[in-house]
């Protein structure tokens, strides 16, 4: 879910997308029959590789979603936080749904949708032996982080831990296993669901309590009002269905009250 390392680079990219951007993407969209999702590989149960090295997940049953309604196939491509807004950006990808925290400075950069479709949190996955119990406890601790994900920062400038930064979510855990950092900052909502798997969940625990509580946002690209006002309806309608919460159960996550919220909100 994250950001700010690669703003420069995304800039530079966002200064030289021109002509492709004054295109109207539905009907491109339509055109070619094939819509392209920039969609998380590393981030079970949302994005990940089953046993037969597809990407699976609950935002790319989404992505699905999207595809049937506009009729045309749907192609995956895999992301990074570091780098899925320049896939969107370049035009390399018509939609972002990668685990995305929606930030002000990131609209100055995509189009988000009005309406988030998820949110989640900060925490952190340690060894149950580390005995952490407060944010306080990882001052001076080298903990894990994901290149360009927005928490970084606080973990290093509130709580005074030393960022070890790795391009992915297995990077990161890899190196927690092998001693290389105490503890691996990351979206509460990817921890629950690592923590199902007994790899992890016999020695390892998230033991803080969860802040920084964030909406998701899919995004476009700027100016691309129509697609803009296409996926604000059909997150809403996501919402009114109960389709979220559907998801939610069929991954084996616990209903979220944001979910439960946005359901009783709309429906």
């Amino acid at each position: 879910m994250k950001t700010i390392t690669t703003l420069s680079s995304i800039l530079i990219s966002l200064l030289g997308f021109s002509s492709a951007a004054n295109a109207d993407d539905l009907d491109d969209i339509k055109a070619k029959g094939t819509l392209v999702v920039a969609v998380k590989a590393d981030y079970k149960p949302y994005g990940y590789l089953n046993d037969q090295n597809e990407i699976v997940g609950l935002e790319i049953d989404l992505a699905k979603d999207v595809a049937d309604r506009l009729g045309v196939s749907l192609e995956l491509v895999p992301a990074q936080s570091s780098n899925r807004m320049e896939f969107l950006i370049d035009g390399k990808v018509d939609l972002l749904i990668a685990t995305m925290s929606d930030k002000p400075e990131r609209r100055e950069l995509v189009y988000i949708a009005d309406q988030a479709y998820y949110s989640s949190g900060s925490n952190i996955i340690a060894n149950k032996s580390s005995q952490y119990t407060s944010w306080g406890d990882l001052n001076g601790q080298k903990v894990c982080g994901i290149k360009g994900a927005f928490y970084n920062q606080e973990t290093e400038n509130t709580f005074g831990a030393t960022i070890v930064p790795f391009g992915s979510s297995e990077e990161s855990l890899e190196a927690l296993k092998q001693g290389q950092c105490s503890a691996f900052v990351y979206d509460d909502s990817f921890i629950a669901g690592k923590l199902k798997d007994a790899e992890w969940a016999q020695d390892y625990e998230m033991p803080l309590p969860t802040i920084n509580d964030n909406p998701w946002g899919l995004a476009v690209r700027l100016g691309e009002d129509r697609f803009h006002s296409f996926m604000n309806s059909t997150i809403i309608e996501w919402h009114k269905t109960g389709f979220i919460l559907d998801l939610e159960s069929k991954y084996g996550l616990k209903n979220t009250p944001f979910a439960l919220g946005m359901n009783g909100l709309y429906k």
